[in-house]
């Protein structure tokens, strides 16, 4: 099922009506469904993968990482580990290390890097041998909501950060040296798996690219702070249900790879989630048409996910579903026969 959606160029201060997105599907069974791949108390989000092909992932406030095969190995613990409440929503990253623009450094390679959005709002770095330690302590009044890293330059490698505050969303950039660098202050809110666009997606090849559940549109936002409506999704919208995980397929990516989403338990909750880590086969991905440079997005309500690819404009695609009860979370990562995932 092809749909197109209009994207429209917006200031700052945030985007500007815009049609409305592709109707979900009626009839015909979909291509793709995530399926729960490995049971995980707590499962937020993941990262990676790494050099070794492992993913990190944010469960129960501590970090775990998980195989390919599923096999799940504590990591960062011990003194000098890391840990944080269990409720609030540690979103990760893993940064490349390029030298960051204006500085002299770049970020360790394999580092992770963590919200910590209760308390002292700020970011945690955790070494690639598992040493934690803050990093960059936010500017007052924000509550961080997303977190990625720049592997194309267009924000010079910082990791970026989105941030919810009294009357509009922030978009920060942090470079190697915990130097805080604002973007906007004046950005629709955003939230969940943030992702920087490839340099193949058309216009917004570079972008910042980030979803709002509310709304279900999906935005971009460039260097200069200005925003798009990159899409809109089609999907239920509204707290805890609209368009939440986001995520680039990789170069190389085939029909035995797969992508893989956190699936958080949340009691009482419409969508109660499964305490687990969800999968979409490659082969399933491949057959509805995906390919290596596409954007996944899916809902925080059942995990539905839209393909959105963009050249001189961009299209919308509603391609798979998930458990009626899912709770996504955070990023889409995937795996990939050529090289790892790019980061984010």
């Amino acid at each position: 099922m092809a749909l197109t959606a209009c994207a429209s160029a917006a200031s700052p201060a945030g985007p500007p009506a815009s049609p409305a997105g592709p109707a979900l599907p009626a009839g015909p069974a979909l291509p793709a469904h995530w399926v729960r791949f490995r049971h995980v108390d707590g499962a937020v989000d993941l990262a990676g993968p790494r050099a070794d092909g492992s993913f990190v992932l944010a469960a129960a406030g501590r970090l775990v990482t998980m195989s390919r095969a599923s096999a799940l190995r504590p990591f960062a613990r011990g003194p000098g580990g890391y840990s944080t409440a269990i409720g609030p929503e540690p979103y990760l990253t893993m940064a490349g290390n390029d030298r960051v623009a204006g500085t002299r450094c770049s970020f360790p390679s394999g580092a992770i890097f963590a919200l910590q959005p209760a308390g002292r709002p700020g970011v945690i770095e955790i070494s690639a041998n598992g040493q934690a330690r803050r990093f960059v302590t936010l500017p007052g009044g924000v509550t961080p909501t997303g977190i990625t890293a720049d592997s194309t330059g267009r924000f010079g490698h910082m990791l970026l950060v989105t941030a919810r505050g009294h009357a509009a969303a922030s978009v920060l950039g942090i470079d190697c040296t915990g130097a805080v660098h604002t973007i906007t202050t004046q950005a629709p809110a955003m939230e969940g798996g943030i992702a920087v666009a490839p340099p193949s997606f058309g216009r917004y090849g570079g972008d910042l690219i980030a979803p709002n559940e509310t709304s279900g549109r999906v935005f971009a936002v460039r260097p200069d702070g200005s925003v798009a409506t990159l899409a809109v999704s089609g999907l239920p919208h509204g707290g805890d249900i609209g368009v939440e995980s986001a995520g680039f397929v990789p170069p190389g990516f085939g029909a035995s790879d797969a992508a893989y989403l956190a699936d958080r338990y949340s009691p009482h909750n419409r969508h109660p989630g499964t305490n687990s880590v969800l999968r979409l086969p490659g082969a399933e991905l491949i057959k509805a048409g995906v390919r290596a440079g596409d954007l996944l997005v899916a809902t925080e309500g059942s995990a539905r996910t839209i393909v959105v690819r963009c050249a001189g404009s961009c299209t919308v695609r509603y391609i798979a579903a998930g458990l009626a009860t899912s709770h996504a979370e955070g990023h889409i990562v995937f795996t990939a026969r050529s090289r790892p995932l790019r980061r984010g």
